[in-house]
């Protein structure tokens, strides 16, 4: 895993359980940074294979780096394992507004933030930033729209 300024004894303490079985994070090679209720940091370095022909990070790369801060702060860190959440919440859709690139090399960090929830939806800002050898500047604004549902991985259900 690259070096995103985080020590390898806070990227061990801190998993969720959504993260169990997600193949595209072990791929983006991320770090949990933070967790806390709605809340979520996440980052990473922005590899060669993450880039597209601009040579600039991809944007789908991006979207799916915020998009998965985004179900880190929409889920719960204390279930044992995915099985033992009911109910999971998942994205009822998404939009991102791309601000500034980012380069390979830099680091990248997803901070995910509860906006409002109104029974089984909410909303959630992720904004997404890059850190480089000229400072840290905003690449994206990502808002995401949850709806909960019944989890069908749910131990107790028949």
């Amino acid at each position: 895993m690259a070096d995103t300024g985080v020590t390898a004894q806070v990227q061990d303490a801190l998993t969720h359980p959504i993260l169990e079985d997600d193949a595209v994070s072990r791929w983006l090679g991320f770090a949990v940074e933070h967790l806390g209720p709605g809340e979520a940091t996440i980052s990473m370095e922005l590899r060669a294979d993450m880039l597209n022909g601009f040579s600039i990070a991809h944007g789908g790369i991006v979207f799916a780096f915020a998009d998965t801060a985004f179900a880190l702060a929409c889920n719960p860190a204390d279930a044992a394992s995915l099985a033992d959440m009911e109910l999971i919440t998942v994205a009822a859709g998404a939009d991102i507004n791309f601000i500034s690139s980012a380069l390979p090399g830099e680091i990248l960090r997803a901070a995910a933030t509860h906006r409002i929830s109104a029974g089984r939806s909410g909303l959630y800002d992720i904004t997404i930033t890059a850190s480089g050898p000229e400072g840290s500047r905003v690449v994206a604004e990502f808002r995401g729209r949850s709806r909960s549902i019944p989890n069908p991985r749910h131990h107790s259900r028949a």
